[in-house]
C-alpha cells in the first residue's frame, strides 16, 4: 500500500524528543523523507535511528531556531539532499518559566520564550516558504498551545508567545492560501514530555490534570498524528485554523 507521504520531505524543529520527535518518526511512517532541526545532537540521533529502525531515511542538522543562519542552512540542506521540501513542523519551543507573578517574572527569560517560541517559527517560514513555492506547495503547521486560546497562570511569555505564533500563522495562511501552501497550528493541551514535567513538577500536577475533562494528560503520538493530518490530502481545505488537541479543555 502506498504511504501518503511517499517521496516528499518534511522538515520538523525540535525534534529531539518530546512532540517533536514523535512527529519525526510518524512522517517518516508515512514515506516522507525527514530533516530535523535542533540543538541536541545525541537525542537527535536518537530519533534517526528510530527512524531508521522502521525503514526511514533522516537526517540531523544542528540548528538553533533563533538564528536566522542556521534555519536558513537547515531548509538548504533539505532541498540540497532530496530536492524539494513539501512539509515543515515547526516545533521547537521551551516552557519559560510557570507561576510566576507578572512582576517577577525575568526578562531575560521572557526575551529566550519569545525568541525560541516565536521568533523561531517566523524564521523557519521565512526560508519554508521559498522552496515550498519552488517544489509546487506545501503545508505547514506551527506549534502553538492551548495556552495561545487563553489566558492563565503558566507564565505571562509563554501565553503570550504562544498567542503570537496563532496569529503568525493566520497571516502566512491568508498571504498564501492562492499560492498552494497552507499554514496551520496545532494547539495541545499538556501533553506528558519532559518539559511539561519540568514546568508543572508535581506541586501543581492535580490542578493542572483536573482542567482536562478527559481525566489524563495527552501523549505525544496523539498531538503527531493531529500534525500529520494537517498535512495530509485529507485537510486539503482547512489553512489558517488552530486546532486543539486538549481533552476537551477548551470545552468547558
Amino acid at each position: 500500500m502506498t504511504r501518503q507521504f511517499e517521496g516528499k520531505v518534511a522538515v520538523i524543529t525540535g525534534g529531539s524528543s518530546g512532540i517533536g520527535r514523535a512527529a519525526a518518526i510518524a512522517f517518516a511512517a508515512e514515506g516522507a523523507r525527514v530533516a530535523i532541526g535542533a540543538r541536541r545532537a545525541v537525542e537527535s540521533q536518537e530519533t534517526i535511528r528510530q527512524i531508521q529502525a522502521q525503514g526511514g531515511e533522516a537526517i540531523f542538522v544542528p540548528t538553533d531556531v533563533t538564528r536566522a543562519d542556521q534555519l536558513k542552512n537547515l531548509m538548504d540542506t533539505a532541498v540540497n539532499r532530496w530536492q524539494r521540501l513539501d512539509y515543515a513542523f515547526n516545533n521547537a519551543g521551551i516552557g519559560g518559566t510557570a507561576f510566576v507573578p507578572l512582576p517577577d517574572y525575568s526578562e531575560e527569560v521572557w526575551d529566550d520564550v519569545i525568541d525560541i517560541n516565536l521568533k523561531g517559527v517566523f524564521l523557519a517560514m521565512k526560508y519554508e516558504i521559498p522552496h515550498m513555492l519552488k517544489s509546487g506547495g506545501g503545508a505547514i503547521v506551527n506549534m502553538s498551545s492551548v495556552a495561545g486560546l487563553i489566558g492563565g497562570p503558566i507564565g505571562i511569555a509563554y501565553y503570550a508567545s504562544k498567542h503570537g505564533v496563532i496569529g503568525a500563522t493566520k497571516a502566512a495562511a491568508m498571504e498564501y492560501a492562492q499560492k498552494g501552501i497552507r499554514v496551520n497550528a496545532v494547539c495541545p493541551a499538556v501533553i506528558r514530555t519532559a518539559m511539561s514535567d519540568g514546568l508543572f513538577g508535581s506541586d501543581h500536577e492535580a490542578a493542572v490534570l483536573a482542567v482536562h475533562p478527559m481525566g489524563r494528560f495527552g501523549t505525544t503520538e496523539e498531538v503527531a498524528d493531529a500534525v500529520v493530518f494537517l498535512c495530509s490530502n485529507k485537510a486539503s481545505y482547512i489553512t489558517g485554523h488552530a486546532l486543539p488537541v486538549d481533552a476537551g479543555l477548551l470545552a468547558r
